[in-house]
């Protein structure tokens, strides 16, 4: 697909895209790229890696801007991100994808975006913010799911597991990377190197570096509390444990001294004279039930149980 940049993407055939007078955005497959890249004359030093593609960067060329885009899926963040390619010079931008990602993108901006002033630096921008457009939502719903997590741990009792807050924490630490490479990428096109936009319109840039870093920051803010929430977990599984160990604690040493009257009575020595008394078994139980409510009564007293 082709468009022009005007006060929205006009979409065009490509045989119109050479001579344009306003500024291109085209969205083609690799193998259309492979076949038309010399049209777009774009003076390509550095060839866009389609085959591997594992972050979000951009190259300077000699009178070019070639890279690519790794995006984590919004739906499913632990999954393998979606990617393409691209190339751009002072007329335009050609989108390289494989799949129909960039396409959608495109079409979300077409629908909603009318422009006063149409440029390749207020779509770049349009195209960005589309990327992380419900990022803000995303992070408060992860921070509100660590919330009841929280909850769960502290009020209610819930068990949880550790694997909830890995997944969590795997998830916004995909996030978070994704952050640095699109501010490295929107500072590289801010740099202006090649002097491709126009100085009035690196503003645009700018306004994508804050967001970016505002929405970093709150990937941090929600590991953090991640963090806090594995703290307040592990100090749930000791408290846990340590009522086991002194629930057995206290077993134990109430049926010390009842094992050491049945083992010294198990000995069957013949002359032990409570063997032939009439009262030696009522007695035996007596002193047992004694020793065991005393016992209990003395941890209760030491607020042991």
């Amino acid at each position: 697909m082709f468009y022009l940049i005007k006060e929205t993407l006009t979409e065009i055939p490509k045989d119109q895209i050479k001579g344009a007078s306003s500024q291109y955005v085209a969205v083609i497959s690799s193998q259309e790229w492979a076949l038309m890249k010399d049209s777009f004359d774009m003076g390509i030093d550095i060839e866009p890696d389609i085959s591997s593609i594992h972050s979000t960067k951009a190259e300077v060329n000699f009178d070019s801007l070639t890279g690519t885009f790794s995006i984590p899926d919004r739906n499913r963040l632990s999954d393998n991100n979606i990617t393409f390619a691209f190339a751009m010079d002072e007329k335009g931008i050609v989108l390289i994808d494989d799949s129909t990602e960039a396409q959608k993108l495109i079409e979300e901006i077409k629908r909603t975006k009318k422009w006063r002033l149409p440029s390749l630096e207020r779509f770049l921008y349009d195209f960005l913010e589309q990327i992380v457009s419900h990022d803000r939502d995303l992070l408060e719903s992860y921070d509100r799911k660590l919330d009841k997590l929280e909850d769960a741990i502290v009020s209610n009792g819930d068990e949880i597991t550790a694997d909830q807050l890995n997944d969590i924490r795997g998830e916004i630490r995909n996030l978070r990377v994704h952050y640095e490479h699109l501010l490295d990428f929107s500072q590289e096109l801010e740099e202006n190197e090649n002097n491709f936009f126009k100085h009035d319109n690196l503003r645009y840039f700018r306004l994508f570096i804050n967001r970016i870093e505002r929405l970093r920051d709150s990937a941090i803010a929600v590991t953090e509390h991640a963090v806090q929430i594995r703290d307040v977990y592990n100090s749930h599984l000791d408290i846990k444990q340590n009522r086991i160990m002194t629930i057995l604690t206290v077993v134990t040493t109430i049926f010390m001294p009842l094992t050491l009257i049945a083992g010294w009575y198990g000995m069957n020595f013949r002359y032990m004279p409570e063997l032939d008394s009439v009262w030696g078994y009522p007695v035996i139980i007596a002193v047992s039930i004694l020793i065991v409510i005393g016992s209990l009564l003395f941890f209760k007293k030491k607020k042991w149980l």
